[in-house]
């Protein structure tokens, strides 16, 4: 049998939340690192074994699984045959995941003319895995006293994790229930089960085996995890796609309806906005939440609505160096999973991002100027003052004159997007040490300071706190170019490091400069041009990293790979200055990647120039479906529309 985890390639169904990773036949192995198998709700593996084996062997797959709808897979399956005796029966297993259950409906069809008896046996068990240790990044956690076991039940089995107040359970509900469940192979450490059903199927009839696996994780009410799925939303009617980019975007939006996920809004009301990524991001997150809604904006304003919302209930309120938290910091990201409650990883409300809290403005603002309604920025004027209140203080405009971090050994050591280890660094490959201003912060504190002086005039009435953020956002601009701009490369810094001093490897993040205005109209046509040069522009996208400097890597994270999601901010700021050449070049290289992968963007490509390659060369640890990824279409048809 070949398994998620096991070198298959992976099937993945996503909905409300939870998500599981099975292999070709529908099962699950246990593994760690790029894929792992498993049913995954709120940071957790709540199966992480799931063999099915039939009279005795492994089945044969004639149909290997693939999904409908993300949210359901088939196979067809069958008993060892030979072409003088075929299979006496045929399995047909379909799987679906929703509302925080593995759903599985086994059809047998028996292919002969009298009655058979097949023998099925179900392996099962749940290792209640966090995420965090299943990275493959060979970190270990201890987990004192902690104690899993099995029991078994009239239709099923229960599995249980218990570790001081935590307390996890995953139901195994079975219809026929089991004929017998026994141990699995003993190997220590395991609560593997074995089900075993003998099903009688009458001459040229069917029957049928149905199991379901419902997570129940710590921290929800029993009756909420253990609710029953309601019948799926129905899918968006949309015209037929004209052209990849239209199918592109129909992809994204589908993937976007998956990835959605239900949290607590600022009044207490559950909102549902766009979880990162799968596997690794089923959760909130500030940046990535933040511009995938941007993204969205003119199709669906709701999910801005519904991400302001969701992360104005976790704005900081006070200093904590642990989590990053301070007064008015926008939220980084949000787990649930045991390792973050009993703060063994620092990601239980992480607050290590420069970006967040700018971008969070940016979003209210574009919203209200999107929809004409006030209400949502009457409604969050606190929380946006606290925003401003932070970029000035906390975040380090008044003293150091820039959005600055100090990188977190405990947790990120870069704060800005690129956020992987080393990411920002010199020429020469040194990571920069802080306080690090890196440029396209300030671009954004830049416009999130316009355009929070523009809701203190024309929403909230304060034409004084408007004068005053409009001559901060000036004196920004005036000095950015100053201090940023490189004379010998004629190109902006990524960052300042602590010393003051540029850092002078040339990336991506200057093209986020066009998006936000910082530059002014000469500075930001010649990055425009500069980006679509052979060392940044692979063909498929603009590099991370522009080729040919010491620290470029093609399947590095940060530093020579291509993410949609930062081609997109740039694509706007193309269409921002009327470069409809390079818009057209770039929108064709992504459309391009996009219809190699079936119209969905990957998170993550690698930096191989389109001249080495027919097909765009994946990045081995990318997230898909991802959130800004998924996004990346729609703002490719925004910008198109504005030049």
């Amino acid at each position: 049998m070949t398994t998620a985890g096991e070198g298959a390639h992976p099937v993945q169904l996503v909905s409300d939340g939870t998500f599981a990773h099975l292999g070709t036949d529908g099962g699950i192995g246990t593994g760690r690192g790029t894929v792992p198998g498993g049913l995954f709700r709120r940071d957790a593996r709540h199966l992480s074994l799931w063999h099915l084996t039939v009279d005795g062997t492994e089945p044969g797959t004639l149909y290997p699984a693939g999904t409908e709808t993300g949210r359901t897979a088939v196979c067809v399956l069958t008993p060892p045959g030979t072409r003088d005796q075929p299979p006496a029966y045929t399995l047909f297993r379909r799987q679906s995941v929703g509302a925080g259950a593995l759903t599985e409906h086994l059809r047998l069809v028996n292919n002969r003319p009298e009655p058979v008896t097949a023998r099925l046996d179900l392996t099962a068990d749940a290792d209640f895995a966090d995420l965090f240790e299943l990275r493959g990044d060979d970190r270990a956690y201890a987990k004192p006293d902690a104690v899993r076991e099995a029991r078994t039940t009239d239709d099923g089995v229960v599995f249980d994790y218990h570790r001081a107040d935590w307390h996890s359970r995953t139901d195994l509900v079975c219809h026929p229930a089991p004929d017998t469940v026994r141990p699995g192979d003993g190997t220590p450490g395991t609560t593997a089960r074995v089900l075993t059903w003998h099903l009688r199927i009458e001459a040229h009839d069917q029957t049928e085996l149905r199991l379901t696996a419902r997570a129940r994780p710590h921290g929800l009410p029993s009756e909420t995890s253990g609710a029953t799925a309601g019948p799926p939303t129905p899918a968006r009617r949309r015209p037929a796609p004209a052209d990849d980019l239209d199918r592109a975007c129909a992809q994204g939006l589908a993937d976007l309806d998956l990835l959605t996920v239900p949290v607590t809004g600022v009044d207490g009301e559950e909102v549902r906005v766009p979880a990162a990524g799968i596997p690794w991001f089923c959760t909130l997150f500030g940046r990535d939440s933040l511009l995938t809604s941007y993204f969205l904006l003119p199709y669906r304003p709701g999910t801005a609505a519904a991400t302001l919302s969701a992360l104005a209930a976790v704005q900081g309120v006070r200093h904590d160096p642990a989590s990053g938290e301070q007064p008015g910091r926008i939220v980084h990201e949000t787990r649930h999973g045991e390792l973050a409650h009993f703060r063994q990883i620092p990601y239980g409300r992480y607050y290590g991002t420069v970006d967040a809290t700018p971008l969070f403005l940016i979003l209210l603002h574009a919203h209200h100027e999107q929809t004409g309604d006030p209400t949502l920025a009457a409604r969050l004027e606190r929380h946006a003052r606290r925003a401003v209140d932070w970029m000035l203080t906390d975040g380090g405009l008044d003293e150091h004159g820039y959005l600055v971090y100090t990188p977190d050994p405990e947790g990120l050591l870069n704060q800005n997007w690129k956020d992987s280890e080393g990411a920002v660094c010199f020429t020469d490959g040194t990571q920069a040490t802080g306080p690090i201003a890196v440029s396209e912060p300030q671009g954004y504190a830049y416009d999130a300071l316009l355009r929070t002086a523009a809701l203190a005039r024309h929403v909230w009435n304060d034409t004084l706190y408007a004068r005053s953020l409009q001559e901060r956002a000036h004196r920004l601009r005036e000095r950015f170019v100053t201090d940023f701009w490189m004379k010998d490369e004629d190109f902006p810094a990524l960052a300042l490091d602590g010393d003051g001093r540029q850092v002078d490897a040339l990336a991506s993040d200057a093209g986020h400069l066009l998006w936000s205005g910082i530059l002014d109209e000469g500075h930001a046509r010649h990055v425009g041009r500069r980006l679509l040069q052979p060392d940044f522009f692979s063909g498929w996208a603009i590099r991370t990293l522009a080729a040919g400097q010491r620290p470029y890597h093609p399947l590095s994270y940060h530093r020579g790979s291509a993410w949609p999601h930062d081609n997109a901010v740039i694509a706007l700021g193309l269409a921002r200055h009327g470069l409809a050449d390079q818009l057209a070049r770039l929108t064709e290289g992504l459309v391009a990647t996009a219809a190699h992968h079936g119209h969905r963007l990957p998170e993550v490509i690698a930096g191989y120039d389109r001249s080495v390659a027919p097909r765009p060369v994946p990045y081995p640890h990318a997230c898909s479906p991802q959130a800004w990824a998924a996004a990346t279409p729609l703002a490719l048809r925004t910008a198109r529309r504005q030049v």
